[in-house]
C-alpha cells in the first residue's frame, strides 16, 4: 500500500494525513474484497525498514494502527473478517501488541475474509528468524538437518497457516516488491499500479482481479 505520504505532500498536507486517508481506503478494500472472490488479503502496513522514517511519522503510524484496531473491531466482526498479523512484534509497544492479540482472538471464528496485516515485517527478517528457529531445533537434536525442505521452511515462517499469494499488487508506480513475502510469492502473479494507495478504489482492485483471472498460470510446467 504505497504512496500515502506522496499523496499528502502533493496536496500540500502533512504525510500523516495521507496515512489516515490510506487507512480509510483499507476499510473500503476490505469491504469490497469478498464480493470480488478474494478470501485471503494481506496488506503491507509497516516494514522493518520503515523505522528509518522520522520519529514523528513512526509514532503517528503506530497510533494509527492502534486506533484502527479499536475503531474497526466491531465492524470487522460484523462483516465476518478474521484479522491476523505477521512480522516481528517484539519491537512494538506493549499496548499495541496487546491490541493485536485481542483482535486476533476476537475475530478468530470469522471466515468470510482472512485479513492479514504485515507490521514490522520484512521478508528477509522473516526468513532469518525461521532459519534461526530451525537451527536451534537441529542443535537440540529435535530436527535432522537433512530433513529440512521447502515445507519445513514454510512451516517456520510467520505465514505458516496462510496460503501462498496468487497475486501481489504494488501501488504508486514503484516497480519493486520491497521485501514483501519473497518466499511465499515465488509463483505469484504481479501487478504494478501507478495509482497512489489513497486513490486505490475498489474499482481499481476489481479491474486488476479481472485481468488476473485471464492469466494462465503454469507453475513451471510447459505450455501444451
Amino acid at each position: 500500500m504505497d504512496g500515502n505520504g506522496r499523496w499528502a505532500v502533493n496536496k500540500g498536507w502533512p504525510r500523516l494525513v495521507g496515512h489516515r486517508k490510506g487507512a480509510e481506503r483499507v476499510k473500503e478494500i476490505v469491504r469490497a474484497a469478498p464480493d470480488l472472490g478474494v478470501r485471503w488479503l494481506t496488506i503491507y502496513a509497516f516494514s522493518t525498514e520503515n523505522w528509518k522514517r522520522s520519529t514523528k511519522e513512526v509514532i503517528g503510524l503506530m497510533s494509527l494502527f492502534a486506533s484502527y484496531i479499536q475503531r474497526e473491531a466491531e465492524g470487522l466482526s460484523r462483516e465476518g473478517v478474521r484479522m491476523r498479523f505477521i512480522g516481528d512484534r517484539a519491537r512494538l509497544e506493549p499496548k499495541l501488541q496487546e491490541l493485536m492479540g485481542w483482535i486476533e482472538a476476537r475475530t478468530r471464528g470469522n471466515g468470510r475474509l482472512n485479513l492479514t496485516v504485515a507490521i514490522n515485517y520484512g521478508g528477509r527478517d522473516e526468513i532469518t528468524r525461521a532459519v534461526q528457529a530451525l537451527a536451534r531445533q537441529a542443535a537440540d537434536g529435535r530436527l535432522d538437518p537433512g530433513a529440512i525442505d521447502d515445507e519445513c521452511i514454510s512451516a517456520a515462517l510467520d505465514t505458516h497457516d496462510l496460503p501462498d499469494p496468487d497475486l501481489v499488487i504494488r501501488t504508486s508506480g514503484e516497480m519493486r516488491v520491497s521485501n514483501f513475502l519473497p518466499w511465499q510469492s515465488a509463483y505469484a502473479e504481479f501487478e504494478f499500479s501507478p495509482v497512489l494507495w489513497p486513490d486505490f478504489t475498489p474499482q481499481v482492485l476489481a479491474e486488476i482481479v479481472d485481468r488476473f483471472a485471464g492469466r494462465e498460470r503454469r507453475f513451471g510446467a510447459a505450455q501444451e
